[in-house]
């Protein structure tokens, strides 16, 4: 039975799960906006919420008697047999006069010794959670205390992990230190409140090497036994203790360098080939946030390590541990890439690391803040459409867990555990809070709070109220309704929009509702938004403000536009519901930007097998520079057939929409082909079965051959078993391949 603590270690542990799902699923996100996720959609605050969170205990901030300035820990491992002997000498300062007992966090380490260093007695007892600490003499505020903590852990303990060599990873030793979980490896003050610098020196065998915070002092000779050497790394910038790391392994160390800042990557010897090309973007992407944040990087090294117990990434100062999962080869990347991940802990050096939140609630602060810098860092080194789709991916996430779980304040203050907020109102939601900030403030006024707000504040853990200041000092504008509407309040705007042209006045008219129930606590929002507005022969856009629950707007205009487009930009986190005609939805399908191309192959749904609806879904699914337009024609097209489920042929298989599937299935981008290939296989038509195993052989795709297969089990018989059984027997990452292949042999044995 696992003891208690050791559970919530496996609950809270998931958030990095949490984390390589959010950042891996934000295209996959953005292409539900194709399938109209992101219209005509029942109000969110209508519909049954699956989890009370507001039942949740209501948490404060933590009170602390002492400040605590410094750490020295040494620690001697002995890999082979799972246990540490460790010592953690630690320097604080009084709060109040007065202070004879100390407490401190130790949790399922065991503590053998404490001194006092000023050669005075003290007595300590341990329970289950605490070590309490009692000196002989009362000490008072300002005074520095010393004490020596003794103490040994066997086996692994919640964030410390011991590894036994498998075929996976080597035999190591590593720590995951987030959210409160630092002090299983070392006693300590265990919440963000408190930031402290700190040494680690760890004793190990030589065929090891150790990583941790900071800069590394030296590497030094046992002196009586020449099998161990001891590493030295100090951490001289303060830090909350979840952020303290430390990886014990025979790694492989790739050295990197911006200018004269070490960056290295760490990993498993026979991952060092692939780690190479995976992270070399690093040194652009610690220039890139040092640049937009004009904040040079704060720490003295940047290193990057694997592990085999986390799910995505978790930051550390100066360090990020990512899971195995990071490393793939080369054919997996088009599919699989991680870059995102990697973007994300690296901008956690200044957001979560260099500042920090004061108190869980306020999670945004390093994790929206973090989410919106991987945004940032795909729009710059990917461009502006995939940028735009990151975007609205990020949106998707939200909104996903918005109908079917929860919707909360952004700032929220109910959980049981820290974890309980890192969830898609703290990452993806707060993201998109901020490119709204961002539009109401401007771009130079917006990245010159964030340069203020770091500078204020570096190495200080700070709350929302903090940036709240901030953004009155640089900018001169009460936004306080801004948080209220959307940090401090649940929900988000659903807007029923409509449009009708008066042709003898020349005069446009435009209905905004906002029909989000507000009974609990949604409010009615305050907001600009763009009207941008198509006409023959000009572009126009109009800033309008939203108030009120409904509000008519009247443009007068040369002539019939050709397309209204409501929050041009996309700039708001949002729902709505813009019924559109059909040669508008076709005039936006060729004419808009990506988000709203995507948007019209999607609305077009409504027109069925309208001939000019199907040319013009048929020629964007074909010619779109953009994938994710053509993949949007492309399902749309699927849709309007009936074909996505349809075990039949009729219209559905009609020569040219299936030239048209088996010309995509060989597009540029693999989300295409994986749609195309899904497509084909719906029809169930036995004669695409050769094409099939064709395009399963000369795809580069590890997913695309995976659909391939699906699909021949879709549409194959018992003659094509074979084939599939030997397909199930390659080799791909995360096995593919051969779930794909298991399943079209199960589904054909059905037949």
């Amino acid at each position: 039975m696992m003891k208690g603590s050791r559970m919530e270690s496996m609950m809270n542990r998931s958030r990095w799960d949490l984390m390589a799902t959010l950042v891996f699923t934000a295209v996959v996100a953005a292409a539900a906006a194709a399938m109209g996720l992101l219209l005509s959609l029942t109000p969110l605050s209508l519909q049954a919420q699956q989890v009370d969170v507001y039942a949740r205990p209501k948490q404060v901030e933590r009170s602390r008697e002492y400040d605590a300035l410094h750490y020295r820990v040494s620690l001697s491992f002995d890999l082979d047999q799972q246990t540490f002997r460790g010592e953690n000498l630690i320097t604080l300062m009084p709060l109040d006069d007065g202070f004879q007992r100390c407490v401190l966090d130790a949790e399922e380490l065991v503590v053998d010794r404490v001194d006092a260093l000023d050669g005075r007695g003290v007595e300590f007892a341990q329970t289950d959670r605490h070590l309490v600490i009692e000196f002989d003499r009362a000490y008072d505020y300002g005074d520095t205390v010393r004490v020596a903590v003794e103490y040994h852990l066997d086996g692994s303990a919640a964030g410390f992990f011991f590894d036994e060599e498998t075929p996976d990873h080597p035999r190591m030793a590593s720590t995951d230190s987030w959210a409160d979980e630092a002090h299983h490896w070392i006693p300590c003050y265990d919440y963000p409140n408190d930031k402290v610098t700190h040494e680690l020196i760890v004793e190990v065998d030589r065929r090891d090497k150790v990583l941790s915070n900071g800069r590394l002092v030296g590497v030094t000779d046992h002196e009586t036994d020449a099998d161990r050497w001891i590493w030295h790394w100090s951490q001289e910038q303060p830090h909350a203790t979840y952020l303290m790391m430390l990886a014990v392994g025979p790694f492989a160390v790739i050295e990197d360098s911006l200018g004269d800042l070490p960056i290295n990557y760490w990993v498993y010897p026979d991952d060092e080939e692939d780690a190479r090309w995976i992270f070399e973007k690093t040194p652009r992407m610690v220039d890139f946030y040092s640049t937009i944040f004009d904040f040079e990087y704060p720490w003295a090294k940047y290193d990057q390590v694997t592990t085999p117990h986390v799910g995505g990434g978790a930051e550390a100062t100066s360090a990020t541990i990512l899971g195995h999962g990071v490393i793939h080869d080369r054919r997996a990347e088009q599919d699989f890439s991680w870059e995102r991940i990697i973007a994300h802990e690296t901008a956690h050096q200044w957001w979560g690391d260099l500042i920090t939140l004061r108190e869980w609630s306020h999670t945004w602060m390093n994790e929206s803040f973090g989410t919106y810098s991987d945004y940032l860092w795909t729009r710059a080194e990917w461009g502006e459409d995939e940028g735009a789709l990151d975007l609205l991916g990020k949106k998707n996430q939200y909104l996903r867990e918005a109908r079917d779980r929860y919707m909360r304040p952004i700032v929220f203050d109910r959980y049981d555990r820290p974890g309980d907020n890192f969830d898609s109102h703290t990452y993806p939601k707060g993201a998109t809070v901020l490119h709204m900030l961002r539009y109401i403030l401007g771009d130079d006024p917006f990245f010159r709070t964030l340069s203020r707000f770091l500078h204020e504040h570096a190495f200080q853990p700070v709350d929302t109220h903090d940036f709240m200041t901030t953004v009155r000092e640089v900018t001169g504008k009460n936004l306080d309704w801004f948080f209220e509407q959307f940090i401090f309040s649940p929900g988000h705007p659903v807007f029923e929009v409509e449009t009708d042209w008066n042709e003898t006045s020349g005069v446009l008219r435009l209905v905004v509702r906002q029909v989000q129930d507000t009974s609990t606590g949604i409010p009615i929002y305050t907001m600009p938004v763009v009207i941008g507005i198509e006409l023959p022969h000009e572009k126009m856009s109009r800033e309008v403000w939203l108030r009120e629950r409904e509000q008519v707007f009247e443009i007068e205009l040369s002539a019939k536009p050709l397309m209204v487009r409501f929050d041009e930009g996309n700039w708001l986190l949002k729902e709505w519901t813009f019924l559109k005609s059909r040669d508008e939805l076709l005039f936006q399908l060729g004419h808009d930007d990506v988000i709203g191309r995507m948007w019209a192959a999607s609305e077009l749904i409504r027109f069925g097998e309208d001939p000019a609806v199907v040319e013009a879904l048929v020629e964007r699914a074909r010619d779109d520079e953009f994938w994710a337009v053509r993949r949007s024609a492309l399902e749309t097209l699927g849709r309007v057939s009936g074909e996505v489920g349809r075990q039949g042929g009729g219209e559905a298989g009609s020569a040219a929409r299936l030239d048209l599937y088996r010309q995509l299935s060989q597009d540029e981008n693999s989300k295409v082909r994986i749609a195309a290939l899904r497509l084909l296989g719906a029809t169930g038509e036995a004669d695409l079965v050769p094409f099939l195993k064709e395009r399963f052989g000369d795809d580069d795709s590890y997913p695309a051959q995976a659909e391939a297969l699906r699909s021949i089990g879709r549409c194959g018989g018992r003659s094509d078993v074979r084939f599939l059984e030997r397909a199930a027997r390659m080799t791909s990452h995360n096995n593919v391949i051969k779930r794909a292949a298991e399943w079209a042999i199960e589904r054909i044995g059905g037949i």
